[in-house]
């Protein structure tokens, strides 16, 4: 049995990949920096994980893989390269991850979870994505078939290695812009190979991108003509989004906003090479949702916590359109946001997008800064979003019926009704679910 070590296992991204491997029969161990709620799951499901890095974990592993956040520095990769190990950064495992895979590969700068556990839902085969899956409860399902739903990453062009059957590009817009130098020649030179390497091509037309790839075969989405008659509705408190596409009919899809339907759009297109329509049209209807994507946590008549993922400017405020329909469709005239910005550099590249994509809240609570790792840049918050006069708090805490903001340790304001929804990729999920 073959005994692979993962670097940074705690991650959502490799840590399905190791899930993957491990019910295929593979012997799987790993590490992380602390210990959190997916590491917690790995041991419970028979991994052995090390907290924190230790360099003993390396023993006699066939192969060590590592996330993109392990520096070379990393005591266990030193270790496993001295001791000349088979070492692969998770990039560079993809291609014996997935070879001999019919590999429906989705990828780009926002939406792709949740378009990938669309196409899960659709697809009869197994699923590796960035994102718990709500109907299957994990970011990861096995299933006795070549067909796999694999959400590509753009940010390192590991996307180029996912062996794409059918690549699926919801949007190329720019970001992580610092491992492509600033070049984008070079970013979009690599969607255009990622869509290059398929056999078939599903892209949103109308991305300012994509939409110059005229002379590459693909089958076209024109959201503004082919998304039509969208409607939203609330069955037993969780939203649902209804439209028409092209001329297939309607679909329903869990989710709200205009984004739930295009997402949908790109997964319904992709499906249709495998699928009759009418399967297609009911196995959408299993979708519901992802954890961390519009994922309503509080659900009461006069108070709504809601967890969001979105930590770009663009995703914020397509996810406040949604919260707008879902706040007037419940009854609630307030939306009171609380962001934790991610990673330095994404706050500095995207600045004056992000003073402007909060415009419609009724209060704004700022965090302080997840880095992520990243060394301190100084930003002048208070000054750049004072036409918002936000409150700046250093946590939340959530009890059941309430969310307390804390400052110096002191209680600022307690929450207790309207509808609060939470920003950002760090660790403000933790805190705005509490114990619950």
């Amino acid at each position: 049995m073959k005994k692979i070590h993962f670097i940074g296992i705690g991650g959502i991204g490799i840590s399905a990949l190791a899930r993957f491997l491990k019910q295929q029969g593979y012997e799987i161990s790993g590490s992380d920096i602390k210990a959190s709620k997916t590491t917690k799951e790995l041991e419970e499901e028979g991994v052995k994980v090390t907290i924190p890095h230790d360099e003993n974990a390396i023993a006699d592993q066939d192969f060590v893989v590592y996330s993109a956040a392990i520096k070379e520095s990393n005591i266990e990769l030193v270790k496993a390269r001295k001791e000349g190990k088979n070492v692969f950064s998770r990039k560079d495992a993809l291609p014996f991850i997935l070879k001999e895979k019919r590999v429906f590969s989705v990828c780009g700068a926002h939406g792709k979870s949740t378009t990938s556990a669309m196409l899960a839902s659709l697809i009869d085969g197994s699923m590796i994505i960035g994102a718990i899956s709500k109907q299957f409860n994990s970011n990861m399902l096995l299933r006795e078939s070549d067909n796999i739903v694999f959400e590509a990453d753009e940010s390192d062009e590991s996307f180029l290695n996912s062996n794409p059957y059918i690549a699926v590009v919801t949007n190329a817009e720019p970001e992580h812009m610092e491992y492509y130098g600033h070049d984008l020649n070079r970013f979009y030179g690599a969607y255009t190979n990622f869509l290059l390497s398929a056999k078939i091509r599903v892209i949103n037309a109308e991305d300012d991108f994509l939409g110059t790839l005229t002379k590459l075969e693909a089958v076209r989405l024109y959201p503004s003509r082919d998304i039509k008659d969208l409607r939203y509705t609330i069955k037993s408190g969780e939203p649902y989004t209804v439209f028409t596409l092209k001329d297939l009919g309607s679909f329903e899809v869990y989710g709200i906003g205009y984004h739930i339907a295009l997402d949908a759009s790109l997964a319904i297109l992709a499906a249709l090479n495998d699928l009759p329509l009418e399967a297609i049209r009911e196995k959408l209807k299993e979708f519901k949702g992802i954890k961390k994507r519009f994922d309503i946590i509080k659900n009461s008549k006069d108070f709504i916590i809601i967890d969001d993922y979105a930590h770009h400017p663009t995703e914020i405020k397509a996810t406040l359109k949604s919260t707008e329909i879902h706040a007037q469709t419940a009854g609630f005239d307030k939306i009171t946001a609380i962001w934790q910005p991610h990673k330095y550099s994404r706050v500095v590249d995207n600045l004056k997008a992000f003073t402007q994509c909060f415009k419609g809240v009724s209060e704004l609570i700022i965090l302080p800064v997840y880095s992520a790792g990243e060394t301190e840049v100084k930003i002048d918050f208070h000054g750049e979003f004072s036409a918002y006069n936000p409150i700046f708090a250093d946590k939340i805490e959530r009890e059941e019926n309430e969310i307390k903001l804390l400052k110096d340790g002191k209680v600022l304001k307690k929450i207790d009704k309207g509808l609060v929804i939470g920003f950002g990729a760090g660790d403000i999920t933790y805190q705005l679910r509490g114990a619950f």
